[in-house]
């Protein structure tokens, strides 16, 4: 199997995967780099997978689906390019000889999903959307705090090892944001260093892993006492639930420069 972050727009990865002859893209927000990537390698598209409803994610499913006649899965609450599979929380997705785990990660959207694959060559693999990304997470536009933290804590269960395939380039900028937040932390200070490195070369920074956002990501540590501390600083109304934290964090982003 072979992975690859195929760019879209200014800063989307359409996530492919494929075996040599069959592939699945996940979130094709536009269709024409998708064929022609599929035409490059000699591939026939088997499925689509989507995350969630928002355009950049659903734009080319349409187009890709006439054209190759792939097979399309979503998420079972949102409003989808008609006709697909939905698929909700506990269900299994066969694709490709893997089996991958519907997880429900309301927050960035209401009816937002991630697919998950225990077993992946030997190192788990998660297609997350635009829930959690590296150094950071996903803006709250239908969801609440509390069901975003939710969201983000049950994917930081899932093991270390699973590689973590965001679909922005948002990497920098939110590394940016974590070392305000956490300005002595080492991983993170080293982390950051290393994407710098890779894209002053044009390479992509993902995927990333489960083991190292818990190490670098300040919406996976609202528990710290570092994080709670600038939280509270930033804003003297925060308590240290990490409800409150995470509120405050996430706001913050918002407007950070």
């Amino acid at each position: 199997m072979e992975l690859f972050p195929l760019p879209a727009f200014s800063d989307n990865y359409i996530w492919t995967l494929h075996n040599g002859q069959r592939a699945l893209v996940v979130d094709p927000g536009e269709s024409d780099g998708v064929l022609a990537w599929l035409a490059q390698h000699g591939l026939q598209l088997d499925t689509i997978l989507i995350t969630h409803h928002h355009a950049d994610h659903t734009g080319g499913v349409a187009a890709l689906r006439e054209a190759t006649g792939a097979r399309v899965i979503g998420p079972a609450y949102e409003p989808m390019p008609e006709p697909l599979e939905r698929v909700g929380a506990g269900e299994h997705v066969d694709v490709l000889g893997l089996r991958f785990e519907v997880i429900e990660v309301p927050g960035h959207t209401a009816g937002h999903i991630a697919f998950y694959a225990a077993e992946a060559e030997g190192t788990p693999l998660l297609f997350c959307g635009d829930t959690l990304f590296s150094g950071g997470c996903g803006r709250l536009f239908e969801g609440t705090p509390a069901q975003m933290l939710d969201s983000l804590t049950r994917l930081a269960a899932l093991p270390s090892d699973t590689r973590v395939c965001c679909t922005h380039e948002y990497t920098l900028s939110n590394l940016r944001f974590a070392q305000a937040i956490e300005p002595d932390n080492i991983d993170l200070t080293a982390y950051t260093r290393r994407c710098q490195e890779q894209r002053a070369l044009n390479f992509p920074t993902l995927p990333s892993s489960i083991g190292l956002e818990k190490r670098i990501n300040p919406f996976l540590r609202t528990a710290e006492a570092a994080v709670v501390r600038s939280a509270r600083a930033h804003e003297p109304a925060t308590t240290t639930d990490a409800v409150s934290v995470f509120a405050t964090l996430r706001t913050w982003k918002n407007n950070f420069k």
